[in-house]
């Protein structure tokens, strides 16, 4: 089936940034909340369109543009990823608006929020290309413009000294990522006269001697991809950014970018696979990442105080739980369900409950005006709704029974044992009981400690139901994980073409 029908997608949110910048360029209303709602309305409806679209059983590309671009199940399930974020990103906007007010110059009420609330927009399409891109010309021009896009999120608020020294420190860094990137891509195409993926994978075992370039090129493009999945040691920007930009670009930072990242790393990942001499080493390095991350994730986060420096580190101590994943894709590929699984799952998990964290800190924040553990003191008084909802986000995260965060550690654990990665699966139990510590700290301050201030924190009737959603998902899909498993299924027969063709 020509893919034409999953490309609208895109098509549609593309023209609802351009729509929405043209409409607020010649609106006169002060009140810019109408911009998010249309945003968050029309999205819903792509979210739903998009279990209509027909896609493409194997993600092999056809002729012309469908060269770049392909619509398998594991590219429409990673959309899917994209366009909730973003519609709870919106939210998380509106939510955040008073705070952009105070650090936006403006003569007029609402100037300045109308690129606030549509480059986000701009981001999910830029997600959602990543998501089926099968060519490096298509992955660098979608990661670049999700890459912009934060560019100018992360220092949106102009006066906010903190803000500005995030931006300028993710550009330096994010600029430095994107040439290790290109440069790798440089090498693999010089060794295989190609950048698409599949006809990779067909010209690499006829290429003999060329490994050690083949390796060098894929490092450097392991490099800047781990730069965008928060993975240690490229992981020095994650605190600094996460804590000086708004907040809801970090959650959209957190679960957004790194979800686009783990999907082109396993999509640039797969035809290398087939050669026995690199697939090796390069699920060794994956591996070594992998423990680092998790070491170095969850120990830097035990002493945090401020909430959304911890969930920073936190941010890269799942990103090392997923590497595990990484690590555990079979280099035969006859069989890469189980960790295929792992990772979609994962990440559909981590975007419910750390999604969920941060709306409910976004609102005590407004509030309590600070983001520290100590201004969550006496939640459970103050405000009995939020502080179920934070807990809940917390128990996910920390890997407690019957939540989606304890079934996606179970399936990476599961897939790590399958190919005997023992040594990491030991050092993610430990780490898992590290993660208990800091992140009960916040449900210990919630609830058995005095509140700093009594009045009653309230919450409006969209973040409300926001709220409900994502904590009742995060129960349910970690009681009944089939229904996301049954959506990532298909991938694994989708994967296994391009090997099989080429054996």
């Amino acid at each position: 089936m020509h893919p034409i029908a999953p490309i609208t997608l895109e098509i549609i949110v593309l023209i609802l940034g351009v729509f929405l910048l043209l409409a607020e360029s010649f609106s006169k209303d002060g009140n810019k909340n109408w911009m998010p709602e249309t945003a968050i309305f029309v999205l819903a409806w792509v979210f739903a369109f998009s279990f209509f679209t027909p896609g493409n059983p194997s993600p092999l590309p056809e002729t012309g543009f469908w060269h770049f671009y392909s619509a398998d199940p594991t590219a429409l399930f990673f959309k899917r990823i994209a366009l909730l974020t973003t519609i709870v990103v919106l939210v998380m906007c509106l939510e955040y608006r008073s705070v952009v007010e105070r650090f936006i110059p403006g003569e007029t009420p609402g100037a300045g929020l109308g690129e606030f609330y549509s480059l986000p927009v701009f981001t999910c399409a830029g997600l959602m290309f990543m998501a089926s891109a099968v060519d490096f010309l298509l992955i660098f021009v979608s990661l670049e413009l999700v890459t912009i896009s934060f560019y100018i999120l992360v220092a949106y608020m102009r006066r906010n000294p903190a803000s500005l020294e995030a931006g300028v420190k993710y550009l330096i860094l994010g600029a430095l990522s994107t040439g290790f990137l290109v440069y790798g891509i440089t090498w693999i195409f010089g060794v295989t006269g190609e950048t698409n993926l599949s006809q990779i994978a067909v010209k690499l075992p006829q290429l003999h001697g060329s490994e050690q370039a083949l390796l060098f090129g894929l490092m450097l493009v392991m490099i800047g991809l781990g730069f965008k999945v928060a993975a240690a040691p490229f992981q020095l920007w994650v605190p600094d950014v996460y804590q000086g930009a708004p907040t809801p670009i970090t959650a959209f930072l957190s679960v957004g970018s790194k979800a686009a990242g783990f999907i082109v790393l396993i999509r640039v990942l797969q035809p290398f696979l087939v050669l026995p001499t690199v697939s090796g080493k390069i699920l060794s390095l994956v591996a070594i990442l992998a423990a680092l991350s998790l070491i170095y994730g969850n120990l830097a986060a035990m002493p945090q105080d401020n909430l959304k420096r911890l969930l920073a580190y936190s941010s890269i101590a799942h990103a090392g739980y997923i590497l595990v994943a990484v690590a555990s894709v079979s280099s035969e590929m006859a069989n890469p369900g189980a960790a295929n699984v792992a990772i979609g799952y994962y990440l559909a998990g981590y975007l419910l409950m750390t999604l969920l964290s941060f709306l409910v800190m976004i609102i005590v924040a407004r509030h309590s005006r600070g983001d520290d553990i100590m201004h969550f003191n006496g939640l459970g008084k103050r405000s009995p709704f939020l502080a179920a909802g934070m807990l809940i986000a917390m128990l996910s995260l920390a890997g407690i029974p019957f939540t989606a965060g304890f079934m996606g550690k179970f399936l990476v654990f599961a897939a790590a044992v399958e190919q005997h990665h023992f040594f990491l699966v030991g050092i993610g139990i430990v780490t898992v009981a590290a993660g208990f510590y800091y992140y009960l700290r916040i449900v210990s301050a919630m609830y058995w400690q005095e509140p700093n201030d009594d009045t009653p924190i309230t919450v409006g009737p969209l973040a409300r139901l926001v709220i409900t959603v994502l904590a009742v998902a995060t129960i349910f899909f970690g009681i009944f994980p089939q229904p996301i498993i049954a959506a990532l299924q298909p991938s694994q027969t989708a994967a296994t073409p391009t090997v099989a063709s080429v054996k």
